[in-house]
């Protein structure tokens, strides 16, 4: 009877042999399968803000600084004296060829601001609020311009990065 019992009970070594290669097999294939989606979604995670970088129009662009050279210089009579006014601007853009297009029309640009320069009044530039209503008035005078002859208004801001008075 004891060989009965031998050959009806099959080998235990056969069984967790067989077992222990399914448990690795499943094993490298939850790990293949878990490096193969985390550099798919990786991947296309580096792929996607480039593209909508390039498409979002609401992203505001890089600003482009253009100085106006050379300063302008102009020239006061006040109470019989003679007053100067030296004043160096930089145009503040956000389109380099919008901003090309509109070197073209730095003469006109330039005559407009030498005569808005010559109109103003001495007492009125000395003090900041009239050098900030000056530049806003630069500003104005220089998007007209823009929008004239370019379309549309090309610069942002004009800034003073020099002021003198004499």
């Amino acid at each position: 009877m004891a060989k009965s019992d031998d050959v009806a009970t099959p080998p235990a070594g056969k069984g967790k042999l067989k077992l222990i290669l399914l448990i690795v097999l499943a094993l490298f294939l939850a790990i293949g399968l878990s490096v193969g989606a985390t550099w798919y979604f990786m991947h296309s995670a580096q792929s996607k803000p480039a593209a909508t970088a390039e498409v979002n129009p609401n992203v505001k662009q890089p600003a482009i600084f253009e100085p106006m050279l050379p300063a302008f210089v102009a020239n006061f009579n006040q109470n019989g004296r003679q007053r100067y006014l030296q004043v160096s601007i930089t145009l503040l853009a956000r389109n380099q060829a919008d901003l090309d297009a509109l070197k073209v029309h730095m003469p006109v640009i330039r005559n407009n601001l030498v005569m808005l320069f010559s109109a103003q009044g001495f007492e009125t530039l000395a003090t900041p609020v009239g050098q900030e209503m000056l530049r806003q008035k630069v500003t104005a005078s220089v998007q007209e311009v823009a929008q004239k002859e370019v379309g549309k208004p090309v610069i942002e801001q004009v800034l003073f990065t020099n002021f003198v008075l004499q």
